[in-house]
């Protein structure tokens, strides 16, 4: 039983980057948001529950096995949220308060960087979910951290991290090639049923994805019914389609459970390696060939350029800060009327709105103040902001 729910586990883990690349955040910057937003989540959420799978037995499979593991899911996803954003209060705080850390670009960006790897480590070294740990770190970091370094350390850092970030992306499609041409996994393995396995594999992915991406999709719109943000069913395919394929998060999870550091001499779990490793090559190379005619026959250009019109900019460079505000309090309604009402009020016609205005005003009053942030960074000679 074990063994079945961590393949459930295993091939929940999505990658997107084939669909990201093809999407533009200008032209379609809700569509983007929604696709990263699920796919960085649902791999940091796939761990979670990896993990915890991992730590009971299955013999006796009831009710209290499966409290056990929410319960355990849901310590594990509250934990490492916790500790990422406190890692990244902390590089925040640092940053602007210890003059050894400001102003010096080189410094600057190893704070920065050695402070998201302690995430990391630390979520390791408590047993947690690193990826969520610095997932949510970096939410951190980009809100109060990037705000208090230097303009020269900011632009360098963007190109650092998305350099860095480029080069691991190319290492994990390195790695998934090597484990194509392990050939003794494929020797031990019963090759006679790699490919149903791995076709049921895909069959079940597709069926599962479509199960829960368009009643999801269905649920927002009648939440949400907004047109900004509303998802139509051309929408509602690509995040489907961006959905169905996997990447190198399934092939260690399967490797985890399957080996022991790489190395398996049972024929069942190296079945389940090539398998595993077959179905992620036949959904990056086929599913993310499609992705771009299907994008551009579901979403031709002038349909892109209409919904980048009507949705929320993507950045806040399109708007004057005044306008920006105004925007993310008021959720695309009459925003000085919205703004004179009751919290309440705002609470129960505009939920969404209430939260903004709430959260700003926190913000503005009590973290930013401390931990630094947008119009909050303390300026010196020499700093060429």
């Amino acid at each position: 039983m074990q063994d079945y729910l961590a393949i459930g586990t295993i091939f929940s883990a999505t990658d997107s980057v084939c669909t990201l690349q093809v999407l533009n955040q200008d032209e379609t910057p809700l569509l983007y948001s929604l696709v990263f937003g699920e796919g960085v989540v649902n791999d940091a959420t796939t761990v979670v529950l990896f993990r915890a799978v991992q730590k009971f037995g299955f013999d006796q499979m009831n009710i209290s096995t499966a409290w056990r593991i929410l319960l355990d899911f849901l310590y594990l996803f509250s934990t490492s949220t916790i500790l990422g954003v406190i890692i990244g209060l902390l590089s925040a705080y640092i940053i602007k308060t210890l003059y050894f850390g400001r102003h010096s670009t080189d410094r600057e960006i190893s704070l920065m960087a050695l402070m998201a790897y302690l995430s990391y480590m630390l979520a390791e070294l408590f047993y947690l979910s690193g990826i969520l740990t610095v997932f949510f770190c970096g939410i951190v970091m980009s809100h109060y951290t990037w705000h208090n370094v230097t303009e020269s350390s900011r632009v360098t850092s963007r190109h650092t991290f998305a350099t860095m970030s480029f080069i691991a992306e190319t290492f994990i499609f390195l790695y998934v090639g090597m484990d194509v041409l392990d050939v003794d996994k494929w020797k031990l393995a019963k090759r006679s049923a790699v490919w149903p396995i791995s076709g049921i594999l895909i069959f079940l992915t597709l069926v599962g994805r479509a199960a829960f991406a368009f009643p999801l999709s269905a649920i927002l719109n009648h939440v949400r019914r907004t047109p900004a943000t509303h998802i139509n069913c051309r929408r509602q395919i690509i995040i489907w389609w961006a959905g169905l394929m996997r990447g190198a998060v399934s092939i260690a999870l399967a490797f985890q459970q399957f080996t022991s550091f790489g190395d398996t001499r049972n024929p069942d779990y190296a079945t389940m390696i090539c398998s595993t490793v077959t179905v992620v090559v036949f959904t990056t190379v086929v599913f993310g060939l499609l992705s771009k005619p299907l994008i551009k026959c579901l979403l031709p250009e002038h349909l892109r350029i209409l919904h980048g019109s009507n949705s929320d900019p993507s950045s806040p460079k399109e708007l004057r800060p005044v306008d920006l505000e105004i925007s993310l309090l008021s959720g695309q309604t009459g925003g000085s009327s919205l703004l004179r009402r009751s919290s309440l009020s705002m609470l129960l016609q505009d939920p969404t709105a209430a939260v903004h205005d709430l959260w700003r005003k926190f913000d503005d009053c009590y973290m930013r103040p401390i931990f630094g942030g947008r119009g909050f960074a303390q300026n010196c000679p020499g700093s060429p902001r």
